[in-house]
């Protein structure tokens, strides 16, 4: 997964079913298979840049899983040529609004880019 994102969220979906699998669960592993497959030469390459400005890109989805009202948060970090960290997940709070969730999303990235910075 380490440059891999488009794998990212698949392979967390499936590794919440590895307990107790089922014939839908290997059909889609199969299919992610197949695509990896088709899409050997795909990935994130790096390369060697004189002045490397960090860049971060963030957003939320509001009332997007109605099972548990929870919001996802997504980010990713670039430093010159390629994206070096990123993320998806629930919102540990239930929020009220789409503003709300935005907020939540940008106070957790502004954290995360502090400590890169660093």
């Amino acid at each position: 997964m380490a440059s891999r994102p488009d794998l990212m969220y698949t392979a967390s979906l499936l590794s919440r079913f590895m307990q107790s699998p089922n014939d839908i669960h290997f059909a889609a592993a199969k299919r992610v298979l197949r695509y990896l497959k088709g899409t050997v030469q795909l990935g994130i390459w790096f390369k060697s840049v004189e002045e490397g400005v960090l860049l971060g890109f963030v957003d939320s989805d509001w009332d997007g899983n109605m099972s548990n009202m929870k919001n996802t948060t997504g980010y990713a970090f670039s430093l010159g040529s390629g994206v070096f960290s990123w993320n998806s997940k629930k919102q540990e709070i239930v929020v009220q609004s789409t503003a709300e969730a935005e907020y939540v999303a940008a106070s957790t990235v502004a954290n995360k880019a502090i400590w890169l910075k660093y």
